[in-house]
């Protein structure tokens, strides 16, 4: 079996493939305090819950953005595991060429994303990843990285609009009713989400008119879903996109 870890800078989302096959996944929190022991006797805890054992991790594969944890679930994957894992980068056999000017900047889940998407459409693509950060990657309909935009993510704008301006509460992302608000929460979530909308179609809409190349839109991230419901120019959302490219470099530089 295969272990996948996406690390993001909020949220692991990690998962178990047998074969071609995921066969279960989950999301934790990223804690870059957390040590390697913790984050075994979690994993541990994890995988039994699924009736797997530590044994049938047979390999390990990671995207990490957090350069801190990086050595910590290093460490964890060879105790725990008695597995070197591999980590995503530009030294590794990718399958996609990266026409950034330094590929070394390019955070890792961008690339995985990447890598996933124009394996499954074989064409011209734009990539939006809703998490701490929101990413906007295009890739060429001869499947090359060109690169993208990069946006704070929802739930860092909320939290700055709670911290910057001493009257407004903290609110929840989630639609209101209308986009004019009649009273200050419902009018905060207008703002947040219907704005949020406004940049990722405005965002894309622009790319397009750069690229004319007519890219098929996929989002995936922890917001995608809710976007994606009000975006004009969202044509698709796959939640676990990163996953499935994981698994997907995996076997051009290992195999099973």
């Amino acid at each position: 079996m295969l272990l996948v870890f996406d690390v993001g800078n909020t949220n692991i989302v990690l998962g178990i493939y047998k074969d071609d096959t995921l066969v279960t996944h989950w999301r934790v929190m990223t804690d870059r305090d957390k040590t390697t022991d913790e984050y075994g006797m979690l994993l541990q805890s994890l995988i039994a819950s699924r009736g797997i054992v530590g044994e049938d991790i047979t390999a390990i594969i990671i995207s990490c953005v957090v350069p801190p944890v990086v050595p910590t679930l290093e460490q964890m994957c060879k105790t725990y595991f008695n597995i070197a894992p591999l980590f995503v980068g530009p030294d590794i056999n990718l399958g996609m060429p990266i026409k950034y000017d330094n590929p070394k900047e390019v955070g890792a889940d961008r690339i995985v994303n990447a890598v996933a998407a124009y394996a499954k459409y074989r064409r011209s693509l734009i990539i939006i990843d809703l998490g701490t950060a929101t990413t906007f990657d295009y890739i060429t309909p001869q499947g090359e990285y060109l690169g993208g935009a990069i946006a704070p993510g929802i739930s860092i704008s909320s939290e700055a609009l709670f911290q910057k301006a001493s009257k407004l509460p903290r609110v929840g992302f989630t639609s209101p009713r209308q986009v004019v608000g009649r009273d200050t929460v419902s009018s905060m979530q207008s703002g947040l989400v219907y704005g949020y909308i406004g940049l990722v179609d405005g965002l894309v809409t622009r790319m397009k008119k750069e690229v004319k190349s007519d890219p098929y839109v996929v989002a995936t991230g922890g917001f995608a879903t809710l976007i994606a419901s009000h975006s004009e120019t969202i044509n698709e959302v796959d939640e676990l996109l990163t996953l499935k490219g994981l698994k997907i470099i995996y076997d051009r530089n290992v195999g099973i």
